[in-house]
């Protein structure tokens, strides 16, 4: 009667696991679900799976991993959950950009199975549904965006695509980790007029680091022909201090010469037989001077009495003598002036 009883329960299990519906049925779905196996009393849950287990058609308990009991004809498990991250592919599609650019676009999808009972009872087919929300959320995502900016924007459009997917699939007990943006592809007249766009902007910025290098160089010649000038007008200014310093030293040291000479030949006048070298001295310039008449110029004037040399020399000495009276008398008045001005200062402060 017992074997009876078990052969029948076991033909009983048998046929409802050939007649219960699976929730996932393509291919891509059987990678991450395992076949929903038979109640046998006993059994050994697998690491990261979770089996929902329905007694008499309502739910009971989710199977943890490890050992696990069930009671015949009454249990059976309806749902395998794969609780590992699971990949899926998203087809490709067509999609408009901003700019009114159809663009086929496809993706890769990574999610995960928080709370298998809400992912066995919450939805019919997660997959599909989790897929065909992906799709629609990237063509929204992609139409407010321009061509230019979803080659530039991918990063921004895979999280706002996650963030969309995420608000929906709470109720499912599913959580999209990320999602990737595989291929991208144009009309191939668009992609034409990218390159074209691409290649004017290769020539732009070659023509702009052209200018920049033109205009840098005139620069650079510019700056050094004014530090040129800068540094001639500099060494001229140089040159003629040095020159006027040296003119003026040559200056003082002509005049401080010509007075020692002045002061010496002044001493030499008070000596004793001053006047006959004083004539001898005149004598000498006068023979000098006609030494040298015819030699400069053609014209020459001669005085009359041109052959009378101790008369010019007699004349010389008059004029030399009457200049020394006229000083020596200058200067005993000079003196008395002093003297006056002397006694006025005293008697004024007095």
């Amino acid at each position: 009667m017992l074997r009876t009883l078990c052969r029948t329960g076991g033909a009983f299990l048998q046929q409802t696991q050939r007649t219960v519906p699976r929730l996932w049925v393509t291919p891509a779905q059987q990678r991450w679900a395992s076949s929903l196996p038979m109640n046998t009393v006993v059994l050994f849950v697998p690491q990261q799976e979770a089996w929902v287990v329905e007694r008499m058609g309502r739910f009971h308990r989710i199977l943890e991993p490890g050992l696990n009991f069930l009671i015949p004809l009454l249990d059976r498990i309806r749902y395998v959950q794969s609780l590992k991250e699971i990949v899926i592919d998203v087809p490709e599609q067509s999609a408009v950009s901003l700019d009114n650019v159809t663009l086929q676009i496809d993706g890769v999808l990574y999610l995960r199975i928080l709370d298998p009972f809400k992912a066995s009872y919450g939805v019919e087919d997660p997959e599909y549904a989790v897929t065909q929300l992906a799709q629609t959320t990237m063509r929204s995502e992609l139409g407010k965006l321009t061509l230019d900016k979803v080659f530039r924007e991918r990063e921004s459009l895979n999280s706002n695509i996650v963030h969309a997917i995420n608000q929906a699939s709470d109720d499912w007990g599913i959580r999209c980790l990320r999602y990737e943006i595989k291929d991208i592809h144009v009309p191939p007249r668009v992609k034409e007029s990218m390159q074209m766009q691409v290649e004017a902007e290769r020539k732009k910025r070659a023509t702009v680091l052209e200018s920049e290098g033109t205009r840098e160089a005139a620069i650079n010649v510019a700056e050094g022909h004014k530090q040129a000038q800068i540094l001639a007008s500099e060494g001229e200014k140089a040159e003629l201090i040095n020159q006027a310093v040296g003119e003026a030293q040559a200056v003082l040291a002509k005049a401080e010469a010509k007075a020692k000479a002045i002061r010496l030949l002044s001493e030499a006048l008070t000596e004793q037989n001053g006047n006959a070298a004083a004539s001898l001295s005149v004598a000498e310039q006068y023979v000098s001077a006609f030494s040298k008449l015819a030699k400069e110029s053609n014209t020459i004037l001669l005085p009359s009495n041109t052959g009378d040399i101790s008369g010019m020399v007699t004349q010389a000495m008059t004029i030399y003598g009457t200049l020394a009276k006229t000083s020596t008398k200058a200067a005993p008045e000079a003196t008395e002036e002093n003297s006056e001005e002397l006694v006025n200062q005293s008697t004024s402060s007095q």
